[in-house]
């Protein structure tokens, strides 16, 4: 009777286990949480967010431009800024209001509008800014607001008790362009070095495209068990946004 008893604890408590490993392991599913007139958040982890607002362009339409939200505990970080102040004032209050958060950061992946364009609505808010070197220097050259601290190929910066990395692994998009990984989520936010599955080559107004490829491969050898790919254009995906990217520019 014991060892009978004893089978059937333990046939239990595997059920129980295995149940709560497909919980563990059950993917995220992403859901829209906000929007308004100009300005969609997404929530696609537990802890991250998509901030997507629209640029209007005369090459490419009405263009939706990505930025991400990363949470921990009461604290985020923000890596690039909405298009404008309108709705960077908008992002931080519904980061206020809704998910009452400090925010620790905002951080601009490059020099272009469509990443420091409302840098300013932080800046007045205290929020402060963290660029890399060159994306200082090119917006001082391109008369945008300028990001008040720099950082030279790696930095890393703590929300709540984690911390986030932000690498540059070489040129692409843009000569400065960063890419952001929050470990814990295991979310990678590749801006506009990362294109979304489908896309086209974009705009190359200030590319290398000759390494583009190459940088995206370091970035996809730097973090292998990444979970989640944000573009900075587009729809997020799995590590299959790299490999696109990587093809989208590989030398014929």
């Amino acid at each position: 009777m014991k060892l009978r008893t004893s089978i059937l604890w333990s046939i239990m408590m595997l059920v129980y286990c295995g149940n709560c490993s497909l919980r563990r392991t059950a993917a995220f599913a992403a859901k829209e949480i906000h929007q308004s007139n100009g300005l969609v958040i997404t929530q696609i982890e537990e802890n991250a967010f998509v901030h997507t607002s629209f640029l209007q362009t005369e090459d490419f339409g009405n263009v939706p431009c990505n930025g991400v939200i990363v949470r921990k505990g009461n604290e985020v970080i923000v890596f690039d800024t909405p298009i404008n102040d309108d709705k960077s004032e908008e992002l931080m209050k519904w980061i206020n209001d809704t998910l009452h958060c400090k925010i620790n950061a905002i951080i601009p992946t490059h020099f272009h509008n469509d990443c420091l364009g409302g840098l300013k609505a932080f800046h007045d808010k205290h929020i402060p800014s963290y660029a890399y070197f060159k994306t200082i220097e090119l917006a001082k050259e391109n008369k945008s607001i300028v990001p008040q601290n720099s950082f030279k190929d790696t930095f890393g910066l703590k929300v709540g008790n984690e911390e986030i990395i932000v690498r540059f692994f070489g040129e692409g998009h843009t000569k400065d362009n960063v890419v952001g990984y929050f470990p814990s989520e295991g979310v990678l936010f590749g801006g506009c070095l990362i294109k979304e599955l489908g896309a086209g080559k974009g705009y190359l107004g200030d590319a290398n495209v000759k390494d583009w490829s190459s940088t995206v491969k370091k970035v996809k050898q730097a973090y292998p068990a990444v979970k989640l790919v944000v573009p900075g254009h587009g729809a997020h995906g799995n590590s299959a946004l790299l490999d696109y990217t990587i093809n989208l520019f590989k030398a014929k």
